[in-house]
């Protein structure tokens, strides 16, 4: 391939990855609008996360298919219904759930947690609720952040780049949220690195899916902590924590702790290493034979033709065997004549 066609190839992923980058900004602002406007305060969060990810994954699949001409759009934006695809999103799922675990364990040696447990059935019903939510919110995040836009950015930058980029501009959208700080900002880049690792030795985005809904449902569902400073997500958990900032994160939650900075970049190892027998999978090579067949039959016939001459063997010549010679079988009469004498003489 000519440089010439490379940079013309890079140039046009780059402007792909603007529009996918664009149309993301433009169907957030228009689904948080539009829920608003069409639901009650209670049910707008999630009916906006489920047109974010409808919008998102047939306007980023039409993309594919008219710039692209991706025959499976949405395999190839990362979604493929390959065989063990549920077991990659609870790999992820498990990742996420012992991170957060692993976040909230040292409030029971310093400070703890205040918590207040309701058990009425509504209460519950809210929690399925919630959990719809943390699941369409993940999807989301890793279509709009490891999808398409990501995908062309790869193609443009390479991988390191484009994981840096998006990181830095994951790092942005939540550092415009009320009460975020240096700290969760850090732990923002951190964690897209981790996500965009998994995306690149799986292939695919249900590993990383499952990681982002385990980190924040875990904490949310279970723990009724704050999550990027909403601490009312779950409807039959709410917890209190208490103990230094360096912890607990403060009213912002857990992201904004140097424990989950810490933790972060442990995951970082722990994916890579985690996704081993899946990069072996889906991003091994594939090895394409070279040069030209031969058939080996055939040459050694030819060469055999060459040592030997092609001339046909000359027919044997034919062979008459006789059969051996016997001396006379003598009779009992001979040997009585033979023993008397000539009476003659």
């Amino acid at each position: 391939m000519s440089p010439t066609k490379v940079a013309g190839s890079r140039m046009r992923s780059y402007l792909e990855f603007v529009i996918a980058l664009l149309y993301f900004l433009m169907v957030r602002t228009f689904a948080h609008h539009s829920a608003e406007a069409w639901a009650s305060e209670v049910w707008s969060p999630l009916i906006a996360q489920a047109m974010i990810v409808f919008l998102l994954i047939t306007g980023f699949a039409l993309f594919g298919y008219m710039l692209d001409g991706q025959q499976s759009p949405m395999s190839q934006q990362g979604l493929p219904a390959r065989p063990g695809w549920k077991r990659e999103a609870g790999l992820g799922l498990a990742i996420g759930w012992a991170v957060a675990v692993l976040c909230v364990l040292p409030l029971t040696f310093v400070g703890g947690i205040a918590v207040v447990l309701r058990t009425d059935l509504a209460s519950w019903g809210w929690l399925i609720t919630d959990a719809a939510y943390f699941a369409l919110a993940a999807m989301a995040e890793e279509v709009a952040f490891r999808g398409y836009g990501y995908q062309r950015f790869v193609q443009s930058v390479g991988p390191v780049g484009a994981s840096l980029g998006f990181a830095a501009l994951y790092a942005i959208v939540q550092g415009l949220r009320p009460g975020a700080s240096s700290i969760s900002i850090a732990v923002a880049v951190v964690f897209s690195l981790v996500l965009s690792t998994a995306y690149l030795r799986t292939g695919a985005l249900w590993v990383s899916w499952g990681l982002n809904f385990g980190w924040k449902a875990s904490r949310a569902l279970i723990f009724g902590l704050a999550v990027n400073g909403v601490n009312s997500h779950s409807s039959v958990v709410e917890g209190n924590p208490m103990g230094p900032f360096w912890i607990t994160g403060g009213g912002y939650g857990m992201e904004g702790s140097w424990v989950a900075l810490v933790l972060m970049f442990a995951a970082l190892f722990i994916v890579y290493r985690a996704t081993r027998d899946l990069d072996f999978r889906y991003n091994a090579p594939v090895i394409v034979p070279g040069g030209i067949p031969v058939d080996l039959d055939a040459a050694a016939r030819r060469q055999h033709e060459a040592a030997m001459g092609n001339e046909e063997p000359a027919a044997p010549a034919l062979v008459q065997i006789f059969p051996a010679a016997t001396p006379p079988v003598s009779t009992a009469s001979d040997a009585t004549s033979a023993d008397q004498p000539d009476q003659s003489q």
